[in-house]
């Protein structure tokens, strides 16, 4: 049995729509299917979801989002007609239409797209529609109750051979809709995979699988056959973007893979992520993948004998904690203390978090480097070979790039680089053809 879900690309419109259902109908095993709501049909498109977003901002400023909801509704209209299915779209609209103007929240709307998108996608295969709402169940901080939400989908869809189900949302333990940050259907669709015990989950988008680099900065980057769970979380935490980063987690202690597939080619076999990192480094190639993040601020901190000064490491950290304030990395040495942070943490607060890290450490030096980028190196089979960060470093020296920061997990299996964002796609290139 297959789970499978498709991307904002694949629901685009009435002929993406029948691509899926051609794609779920070729193979009998692909039972469960999740979706999101519709993406771009071209460059000049908008998301239904960022239209509905717009619609919730529209609603709070001027009383009604009359304007922004006729384009949705025309979307979905278009699209039930065009494919000769009846969804009782009409009503369907005319509902949301009227809760929002009853005062829905924002999060009710957004979910919109995707309860509309699966309600086509059920009446096109001819299969029941199982709404999330109840079945996906959030804790009082927003958090995601896994084990709950196994438990009542698990009940839901005992009797239940093939279904549609919409992603993004679920509610909380008043019943109200709550959805996971965007990209979220591809955790519905990891949950739905996970609670019926699939043989694999396949995440359809518009690529053929996942890319050794960013094709916006390498010409034609070769695609990954096989990573593990591993590589994929730190790729896709540094911003290698197929596959929603949270979507691991459900699946990987079940130990079900994830096929990364393409839409709008079939054939391809796509990347297979699995959980055995010896089985993803059977390729032999030293780095599975490259990637990167712009959008970084270091502050480092001096001050002599910091090493003998018991806890000085965690008042740092208590002073970020206090003004909410995450870190990404901490490289240290004997004197001195570097915090990385994302920009989006700093935004006309820096001053003031120095000011409050020098008084709280009493320390000799502050200073800030704002404009920085990081570089994941990532790969199982950097572990076992000697010379992979001197061929990094090198090849970074060749190209002129002054390396700002360096840090290294004891798996191995990552080096992280810190360079100016100047230098920034420069860097990857180095790198990726130093090993490609």
């Amino acid at each position: 049995m297959k789970v499978c879900k498709f991307g904002g690309t694949s629901m685009a419109n009435s002929k993406t729509i029948t691509q899926v259902a051609d794609i779920i109908a070729s193979d009998a095993s692909r039972a469960y299917i999740v979706v999101s709501a519709p993406g771009k049909r071209d460059s000049a498109d908008v998301k239904v979801t960022d239209a509905l977003y717009a619609c919730a901002r529209e609603k709070q400023e001027k009383g009604n989002c009359d304007g922004t909801f006729a384009v949705i509704e025309k979307r979905f209209s278009d699209i039930e007609e065009e494919l000769g299915v009846d969804v009782g779209m009409k009503d369907a609209l005319a509902e949301v239409k009227s809760n929002i103007e009853a005062g829905a929240g924002v999060d009710y709307i957004a979910s919109r797209g995707e309860y509309l998108s699966a309600r086509v996608l059920a009446a096109k295969l001819g299969v029941e529609f199982v709404d999330t709402q109840d079945l996906i169940k959030f804790g009082p901080k927003g958090e995601l109750m896994l084990d709950l939400s196994l438990d009542l989908l698990r009940a839901r869809l005992a009797d239940c051979e093939r279904a549609v189900l919409p992603g993004f949302y679920g509610s909380d333990k008043e019943g109200n809709v709550k959805t996971f940050s965007r990209g979220g259907s591809d955790i519905t669709g990891a949950i739905v995979a996970r609670a019926v015990g699939a043989e694999v989950y396949e995440n359809w988008t518009d690529v053929d699988g996942f890319l050794t680099a960013d094709p916006r900065i390498i010409s034609h980057p070769a695609i990954i056959d096989c990573l593990s769970y591993k590589e994929l979380r730190e790729l896709a935490y540094m911003g290698a973007e197929v596959l929603h980063p949270e979507s691991i987690f459900p699946v990987r202690s079940a130990g079900i893979p994830i096929n990364i597939r393409n839409t709008f080619n079939p054939s391809a076999k796509g990347t297979l992520i699995v959980a055995d990192g010896k089985k993803s480094a059977g390729s032999g190639r030293v780095v599975t993948g490259i990637a990167g993040r712009k959008g970084f601020t270091i502050i480092n901190i001096e001050k002599d004998m910091m090493n003998r000064e018991i806890g000085f490491g965690r008042k740092a950290l208590s002073v970020l904690e206090y003004e909410g304030v995450s870190f990404e990395h901490m490289p240290s040495g004997i004197d001195t203390l570097s915090l990385v942070i994302r920009d989006e943490y700093l935004a006309n607060n820096a001053q003031s978090l120095v000011g409050k890290l020098r008084a709280a450490l009493d320390a000799d030096n502050i200073e800030i480097h704002s404009g920085l980028s990081l570089i994941a190196t990532v790969g199982n089979n950097m572990a076992s070979r000697q010379g992979t960060a001197a061929t990094i470093f090198s090849a970074l020296a060749d190209s002129h790039i002054n390396i700002r920061m360096i840090d290294q997990g004891s798996s191995e299996m990552n080096i992280i680089v810190g360079v100016d964002t100047f230098d920034y796609e420069k860097a990857i290139n180095a790198i990726y053809y130093a090993f490609c």
